[in-house]
């Protein structure tokens, strides 16, 4: 027996399959056969020729790659969707460049024209090239492998031997073979011929399909998707309406009337920090405790929320993003009437120990006379004061350790009936004036129970406590799932498509003229692999019991039995010219068999 795994030095055994091997090297693959014809100059010719150029397989990952390209500008610049304050600015800032990126639709990459366009293109390439590639796979599937090319020594994978078993014991065996290790196998005259590998087309449809999937999904997430966030103190709930949100953005096609009814409410805000060594300061339990509940009689439960186990609730998520202090205080007026009372976010200004910055807006206040004498005071928080004799407000740690508050007291118009909005955490100051006591300004650094008296007996503000805040996101994503699903099928297809070898075997027996039975066994392999010699090997090895070498006989007595596996390449097969399959006159069984 010998072995023939050296290919020709043309082009290969892949190159000769479509004219050498006839049926037999046809359809290994779905991918559509170039046509090198150029298309009439008409309309019809040109439409068509376009057609089949987007449809091709390059030009879907040249549209994918310029989609991933065309994303990066939406990461990079301030997109308007996301945060137009932000936009602003950068226009502010670069006037000239600003006007370029805006001509070029870089504020609003995703719905920009272009990006668009390369969307619905890829779109269209994969529905256009998985569709006909489906149709002909589902028709391979339903045929059966190829006859045995007439001349099965051209092939890569070759072995051939003589056995004294009849040529119809031989083809029974390999065929119960080969369907044993999950080869599609039939007879056909003197040879079997089985295919194995389906799974590799298989998964090179499922990634195309994925890759739809996933376009899919994008676009159901960007037009039907909401973003809102609130703020909460302890003790205070949220509600899924539109005017519950602090700030709202959803997709073209979200309807703001579907909100599903449901809503939580802050119980206490759970946190714990590093008090020592490098990561002083560290978060080490950051929790929201919440009772929430879904629908418009929804039966309430508790629950907690941290970083990175959000709430799903009703089709959407609640994420919990930070946290910071609002003090409480109580405002009287001139009259002694009490016109604030409640806890006020600050906002932190430092991130790590949450040095904040607050307002206290007080509209309804009045002197002692019953004049009209709206009150505002911006603030200073610190949870751990670390200032003192500096005369300065900083936190040298995020715990209410030596919590203190700063305020600065004013009078005069808020403006908040001017019908203009304005931001609850700033103070507008244009008709505004300070408070001042023998010409120097109102202004006290306070602990939690001290109060602050105001100038001419127009009121005081008493600092009774301090409460937490934590702010959420909710996030209504209906693509989320779908993109997941996608994704994960693009895995599982790719991987079957670079690791799934799709192969043919050939098992042919025919008696010679010495009353043998010559076995020839060979395979072909949509690309070369060293896997393949080595299959075909153990095929003829498992083959042997049932068609075992017949003695060769000569001067010198039997020659030694071989067994399958590589041989020498003595350069006579594959020096051969190619010579065509349908060569006149029947082959000869005995052609490459070698004792």
């Amino acid at each position: 027996m010998s072995t023939k795994t050296g290919t020709p030095r043309d082009e290969g055994p892949a190159a000769d399959t479509g004219s050498d091997l006839g049926a037999a090297g046809s359809q290994l693959s779905t991918a559509p056969t170039e046509d090198v014809t150029l298309p009439s100059l008409g309309p019809l010719g040109w439409a068509r020729w376009f057609w089949r150029q987007l449809t091709s397989m390059r030009v879907a990952l040249l549209l994918l790659f310029l989609l991933s390209v065309g994303a990066i500008p939406g990461s990079l610049i301030p997109q308007t969707s996301i945060d137009p304050v932000k936009v602003d600015q950068f226009k502010t800032e670069h006037t000239t460049l600003a006007d370029i990126y805006d001509k070029l639709g870089m504020f609003h990459v995703y719905s920009s024209v272009w990006f668009s366009a390369i969307y619905l293109l890829l779109f269209i390439s994969l529905i256009g090239c998985i569709v006909p590639r489906s149709w002909q796979f589902v028709g391979q599937l339903r045929g059966r492998p190829p006859a045995a090319p007439r001349r099965l020594t051209r092939l890569p994978a070759y072995t051939t031997w003589r056995t004294d078993a009849a040529p119809e014991e031989v083809l029974g065996a390999a065929q119960r073979l080969l369907k044993k290790r999950r080869f599609r196998a039939h007879l056909d005259g003197t040879a079997v011929a089985a295919e194995k590998g389906y799974l590799r087309e298989v998964g090179n449809l499922v990634f195309h399909l994925a890759l739809i999937v996933m376009l899919v999904a994008f676009a159901v997430g960007s037009l039907w998707k909401s973003e809102g966030g609130k703020l909460i103190t302890e003790g205070d709930g949220f509600a899924n309406s539109l005017t519950q949100y602090d700030d709202f953005k959803s997709g073209a096609f979200f309807d703001t009337d579907t909100l599903e009814p449901f809503g939580f409410t802050l119980n206490k805000f759970e946190a714990t920090y590093e008090r020592s060594g490098p990561q002083k300061g560290t978060p080490r339990v950051f929790r929201a405790h919440i009772t929430y509940f879904s629908g418009a009689d929804g039966k309430e439960h508790k629950t907690a929320i941290e970083v990175n186990t959000p709430l799903d609730i009703a089709g959407s998520k609640v994420y919990l993003l930070s946290h910071g202090y609002s003090p409480e205080v109580t405002v009287k007026d001139g009259r002694g009437k009490v016109v604030y009372k409640g806890a006020v976010p600050f906002l932190p200004q430092d991130p790590k120990n949450f040095t904040s910055t607050g307002v206290v807006k007080v509209p309804g206040a009045q002197t002692e006379d019953g004049k009209r004498n709206q009150l505002g005071f911006q603030g200073f928080f610190v949870p751990t004061f670390g200032g003192k004799g500096s005369g300065s407000m900083f936190s040298q740690f995020p715990a209410l350790d030596y919590p203190v508050l700063t305020l600065t007291a004013y009078h005069g118009d808020l403006g908040v009936g001017s019908g203009l909005p304005q931001n609850v955490y700033q103070l507008d100051k244009k008709r505004l004036k300070q408070y001042k006591d023998k010409g120097r300004p109102v202004a006290k650094m306070m602990l939690p129970g001290e109060t602050m008296k105001l100038p001419n007996g127009d009121g005081s503000i008493h600092f009774t406590g301090i409460k937490s805040w934590a702010s959420f996101k909710i996030s209504h994503q209906p693509g989320n799932g779908l993109a997941l699903t996608g994704a994960a099928a693009a895995l599982v297809g790719l991987a079957g498509s670079l690791f799934i070898q799709r192969r043919r075997v050939w098992v042919r027996a025919e008696a010679d003229a010495d009353g043998h039975t010559v076995v020839e066994l060979a395979g072909l392999g949509r690309s070369e692999s060293a896997r393949l010699p080595e299959e075909l090997a153990e095929l003829a090895l498992a083959l042997e019991p049932d068609a075992p070498l017949a003695p060769a006989t000569g001067d010198d007595g039997p020659a030694p039995d071989p067994k399958p596996g590589p041989a020498p390449d003595t350069g006579t097969d594959s020096e051969d010219p190619a010579e065509p399959t349908d060569s006149d006159g029947p082959a000869d069984p005995s052609e490459g068999a070698r004792a």
